[in-house]
């Protein structure tokens, strides 16, 4: 990466937030800009010509990491025939013979899940298509906070009354070492279905499909939990028809699953890239179909009902509404919405999920505003490596939101954490130079429990070490990451000029959504150009027109209207994402800022 030479200053950016919070100052937040490195001329050109699109295009797609023309058309063009054999998973073959097993023999299964949307979709799409095969099937999701994550004994004591014989674990299971040898004990078998990470034992499963596995060819190691979910249905779909399992071979369309996979996929915050990007890709033009009466009613109830569904609707007005049943109320709300027949009913769940979802920012609103109150009291933040902060007032299911917002606002780890009598659940996050579930691994003698991924993490601990946990936290980071990669940076693809922002750029542009982890928006830079009549619209959001010598465009900078007087006629540098924007039935270029520079 290449420093921007006119961006150079290296402000925190806790600092400014500290300083709003107290001051209320009209400075500019400062990030450091880098540029992406440009890629081979000659491969620029290549694919300029091969798919007819515009050289900033080309070097957008080269900054994903796309390297020949092979891969560009899969990037461009995401398709199901470029998924690959889930049977090139480590136990997937084992896995599906045991359920057919069952299946034949008439045997209870249970789905067991997550709370969140990663687990919840995934148990939709395993019950929705084991049921068109056996009616002996059920699901369960455990109570965030009267249970907690994964498997518990209880039960699987309460399965072992019901006569259940075979427990499938989706988006958890991997962990769960003990509950699975005590299942086996009593005779129930397991499979699991996760993606977390594994510790250096395997539970005792028949099966354990998860491609984070050393022992796992599959190519692709960055599914959710619904991708591996899908992957198993794609083999036990396989396998029945090998079997004449379909007499009159009208076997389930899979395809019509993709809007819930897409669902779970972007709301775990997978990498958009590889299957995810297909999943996401055709997902996403079912859920704007909205043939699902559930998906519909979320759309209704999300004022986005007709209008084109990309990964940000999906990310700001869908999933939170799915992943607020689990956090504050039952998951079991969200996954009967997913499986509604009918529009009346969905429209009803929808409602209460809505609900649901008002009542969750209200409190990670007020989680926040106390966090942010301590930050602006305290004079030693800028010498902190991460953030731990505990409550007994806080809901666990909203700390892990909080928590996010955290690491936006002040690039540090951080883990929020709810106590409840001397014991505290957390949820942490992290930024992407520090591996949070590795820099537990150093942590786990303070811990009660602990799991998660390299951006996210859950731990159990007692009250009485935190300070130590916090202090242990702080030193690890500390020798493993360098203070000015703990700096909010803005990563631009290319640098332009306002002319080159036309009608066919951006409609360029849209062939490379979704956008998410791993696939950002493309940002653009545009030097030394003047803000024209800005003005403060809507929520706080800041709106202007930008001009330069031979062109001009409308921005706006999301909720950066504070910032009013320090744009006003000056000379800029910016940092963007073009979009469309639709108003009133009509429709513009509009620069959706991501940052801005004053010119001395």
């Amino acid at each position: 990466m290449l420093d921007i030479g006119f961006r150079t200053d290296m402000i925190k950016k806790e600092n400014n937030i500290k300083d709003e919070c107290m001051a209320r100052e009209e400075r500019l937040p400062v990030t450091q800009w880098k540029l992406k490195d440009t890629g081979p001329q000659n491969m620029e050109e290549s694919l300029a010509k091969e798919f007819a699109i515009s050289r900033i295009i080309s070097q957008l797609i080269m900054n994903r990491k796309v390297s020949s023309l092979e891969e560009a058309h899969r990037y461009l063009y995401p398709s199901l025939n470029d998924l690959h054999s889930p049977f090139l998973m480590q136990d997937m073959k084992k896995g599906v013979s045991r359920l057919i097993k069952a299946i034949h023999a008439g045997e209870d299964v249970v789905i067991y899940g997550d709370y969140d949307a990663d687990g919840i979709t995934s148990v939709v799409i395993l019950y929705k298509f084991i049921k068109e095969l056996t009616s002996k099937v059920s699901y369960y999701i455990p109570d965030r906070v009267q249970e907690g994550y994964g498997l518990k004994t209880p039960v699987i004591d309460e399965f072992k009354s019901k006569n259940v014989k075979l427990i499938i674990t989706v988006d958890c299971g991997i962990s769960d070492i003990e509950q699975i040898a005590y299942a086996k004990s009593i005779g129930i078998d397991t499979i699991v279905l996760d993606h977390h990470e594994i510790s250096d034992q395997l539970p005792d499963a028949v099966a354990c499909i998860n491609p984070a596995r050393s022992d796992c060819s599959f190519p692709f190691k960055h599914l959710a939990g619904v991708g591996i979910a899908f992957n198993f249905l794609i083999a036990l779909r396989g396998t029945l028809r090998k079997e004449g399992f379909w007499k009159d071979d009208r076997y389930p369309n899979l395809k019509e699953y993709l809007d819930v996979v897409a669902l779970g996929t972007i709301g775990d915050i997978a990498p958009l890239v590889g299957e995810n990007r297909i999943f996401a890709k055709i997902g996403l033009e079912l859920i704007t179909e909205g043939k699902r009466p559930g998906i519909k009613a979320l759309k209704e109830v999300s004022g986005i009902d007709g209008q084109l569904i990309d990964s940000f609707k999906a990310s700001f007005c869908l999933i939170p509404r799915i992943n607020a049943a689990g956090r504050i109320a039952s998951p079991l709300d969200a996954v009967h919405l997913l499986l509604a027949e009918n529009l009346e009913e969905a429209r009803r769940l929808a409602e209460k999920l809505d609900l649901h979802n008002r009542r969750r920012q209200a409190m990670e609103r007020d989680i926040l505003n106390e966090i942010l109150g301590k930050l602006g009291a305290n004079p030693d933040l800028e010498n902190m490596n991460s953030l731990v902060f505990s409550s007994d007032k806080w809901h666990p299911g909203v700390v892990g939101i909080v928590a996010s917002r955290l690491v936006d606002l002040f690039s540090r780890p951080t883990f929020v954490i709810s106590l409840k009598d001397g014991v505290g659940k957390g949820s942490g996050r992290s930024v992407s130079d520090f591996n949070i579930h590795k820099g537990l691994q150093q942590c786990a003698s303070l811990l009660l429990s602990y799991g998660g991924h390299y951006r996210a993490a859950g731990i159990s601990i007692k009250e009485d070490d935190i300070d130590e946990f916090a202090c242990t936290l702080d030193e690890i980071i500390r020798n493993s990451v360098q203070s000015t990669e703990l700096v909010s940076q803005t990563f631009i693809d290319a640098e332009c000029q306002l002319q080159d922002i036309n009608l066919d750029l951006v409609q360029q542009i849209s062939m490379l959504a979704p956008f998410g982890c791993d696939n950002p928006e493309p940002i653009l830079c545009v030097r030394n150009i003047r803000a024209s009549s800005p003005s403060v619209v809507g929520n706080n959001h800041l709106k202007m027109h930008l001009v330069s010598n031979e062109a001009s465009c409308n921005a706006i900078w999301f909720g950066m209207g504070k910032y009013l007087g320090a744009l006003n006629g000056a000379n800029l540098d910016v940092v963007f994402s073009p979009q469309m924007n639709y108003w009133n039935g009509s429709s513009d270029i509009q620069l959706k800022l991501k940052d801005a520079a004053v010119l001395s």
